[in-house]
């Protein structure tokens, strides 16, 4: 507070209102190939329209990928999307005048997101290049898009023309500012000409009617017409590179700012379609797969809990856990072993073995393995295909944080029931089941009229402790999450008995909610001059101690029957045995 040097009245505020934040515990994220979508950028999906949407139907080469995330939306609605790409794959394009290999000069670059295109790397295609996938991938091979700018034929004669109400002409904004100006609109379709993205050849993906070929036309809201702006905004599948049609004597040329001239609208019927080729899908590498995760590891920019490896091998899968999960101290990552080991003659002894060999330095809190993979149908190709169970593991988390919370464990009749589930590859009985869970593999199983379910909840921590389960390590990363970031608070405050006092007020009501919803046993918030000596005090730190006992699972039930004889009373033999 100022002192005052004359007679007054300030009034001040103190916010004395902080309170322990919720956090997310739910959010998933998974990186891997995918058939469309932005290339290494970090996206969210709520559900499984929405991921065919942004990310394609599954092929062979992303099924793996497609399915673990649609099968971790089946219980959740909160997914981080990273596709991961070969450096190597490029988009689609189409040339201005016909399809031929001339194509070939202007097709030099992959761009990989929105980003990308705005920055300007379009300038490396030639004047030749038309249109551009909006993503990298053969898929973009599919796509064409049919032009029609000619205001002197009949709409009719265009093979697209019973899409639009009427032909194209002069755009508001050309005549109202523009006396002699005519003829700057066309109208522009992508169509899905090989059926490779909706199944039926032909179909009309987007229309754009009355779009503008000067690059000032606006609409009479001020927002841009002209064709690669509307492309750039509204479009899911192209971009636009060049102009579609050069023009002739002292008419206006496309791409040229509206004047009072006419704009050049001869196009030929030969010349206002453009079919994309050349994009290609480069097989992944393991450092590409590693560079989709690294979009993962920040913890400030990317707010994730549940990470999949989906189809990965021990490689990304070492990077996931090591540089992903355990580097980020905030998040678990669910790991399943190679179909090879599932689908060995001695399945035991092969998961194990994975376990043991390949991921043999890994002793950490912060991962789950699974015992295998699951047979289920894909609606999209009418195929039956092996899908690895990680991203039912993450799928069950999440939907216990929804059901009950983070610190019960997702296993068992009531909450491990796994869906999409047609067989298993590896059904372990209980003596398999004993030998999976003393080496940290917690058993998928089939019961008889029961179901599928997630049959035990430990950690890949090599040691015992309370950490190698996975409700005591998701319920730490709650307290930790949640009570770090309202310790922000304090930060720049002074290290005296006040602020003290009201870290520990602020933190023991929420360990108390905590106890009340069971998630632990007990607790205790030490902070003041026993742990913030002098010392302490001088090197500008504070120092809070949290100890709590966390909640345990039941792992291991033991029932015991005593028979007694009839004229034995309780009391006598309760407790004896």
């Amino acid at each position: 507070m100022t002192f005052q040097v004359s007679p007054g009245v300030i009034t001040s505020e103190v916010d004395l209102t902080t309170v322990i934040p919720a956090v997310s515990v739910s959010t998933g994220a998974v990186a891997g190939p995918f058939e469309w979508g932005p290339v290494e950028s970090v996206r969210q999906v709520s559900n499984e329209l929405e991921l065919v949407s942004q990310f394609g139907k599954p092929k062979t080469n992303s099924a793996l990928t497609f399915f673990t995330a649609a099968n971790f939306l089946a219980y959740a609605g909160d997914l981080r999307v990273v596709r991961s790409a070969n450096s190597k794959s490029n988009n689609a394009t189409a040339n201005q005048k016909s399809v031929t290999a001339t194509v070939q000069a202007g097709h030099v670059i992959q761009i990989k997101d929105e980003t990308a295109y705005s920055a300007g790397l379009t300038a490396a295609y030639t004047a030749n290049t038309a249109f551009v996938a909006r993503y990298p991938g053969a898929l973009g091979n599919s796509l064409k898009v049919g032009v029609w700018a000619n205001s002197n034929v009949a709409l009719s004669t265009w093979q697209y023309g019973s899409f639009f109400d009427k032909k194209p002409g002069t755009s508001y904004f050309v005549a109202q500012n523009f006396q002699a100006g005519a003829n700057d609109e066309f109208h522009m379709v992508v169509v899905d000409e090989d059926g490779a993205i909706t199944g039926s050849a032909g179909t009309i993906l987007e229309k754009y009617p009355n779009v503008s070929k000067a690059p000032n036309a606006r609409d009479e809201q001020g927002q841009s017409i002209y064709w690669q702006d509307v492309l750039f905004r509204q479009s899911k599948y192209v971009y636009g590179a060049g102009q579609p049609e050069d023009y002739q004597g002292n008419d206006n040329g496309w791409g040229v700012a509206a004047a009072n001239g006419t704009f050049y609208t001869d196009m030929l019927a030969t010349e206002n379609s453009f079919s994309f080729i050349l994009g290609t899908d480069e097989t992944l590498t393991d450092g590409d797969n590693i560079r989709g995760l690294d979009l993962l590891k920040n913890v400030e920019q990317v707010d994730i809990q549940l990470v999949m490896a989906a189809g990965h091998n021990q490689t990304v899968q070492l990077d996931l856990i090591n540089n992903v999960a355990a580097g980020r101290k905030d998040c678990l990552a669910f790991v399943s072993p190679a179909l090879a080991n599932v689908q060995a003659a001695d399945v035991t002894t092969a998961v194990i073995n994975y376990r043991n060999n390949a991921l043999s330095n890994v002793s950490t809190s912060y991962a789950v393995i699974d015992s295998g993979w699951k047979y289920q149908y894909d609606k999209y190709n009418d195929v039956y295909r092996w899908i690895p169970l990680n991203g039912d593991m993450a799928g069950l988390c999440a939907r216990t944080d929804a059901e009950r919370d983070p610190w019960f464990s997702p296993a068992g009749l009531l909450r491990g029931q796994i869906k999409n589930v047609i067989k298993l590859a590896y059904n372990p009985t209980k003596a398999n089941r004993d030998e999976l869970y003393k080496n940290g593999i917690n058993p998928v199983v089939s019961f008889p009229g029961e179901g599928t379910m997630l049959f035990g909840d430990k950690t890949l921590l090599g040691r015992p402790s309370a950490f190698d389960r996975i409700n005591v390590r998701r319920l730490f990363i709650v307290l930790e999450k949640s009570i770090a970031k309202a310790s922000r608070s304090s930060l720049f405050e002074f290290n005296d008995e006040f602020t003290r006092a009201q870290f520990v007020n602020l933190v023991e009501p929420f360990l108390r909610t905590v106890q009340g919803r069971r998630g632990i046993y007990d607790y205790r918030v030490v902070c003041d001059e026993t742990n913030n000596t002098p010392e302490i005090i001088d090197r500008n730190e504070f120092v809070g101690d949290i100890y709590v006992k966390p909640a345990r699972s039941i792992n291991f039930i033991q029932l015991n029957f005593v028979a007694v004889r009839t004229g034995v009373a309780f009391e006598e033999v309760v407790g004896k045995f």
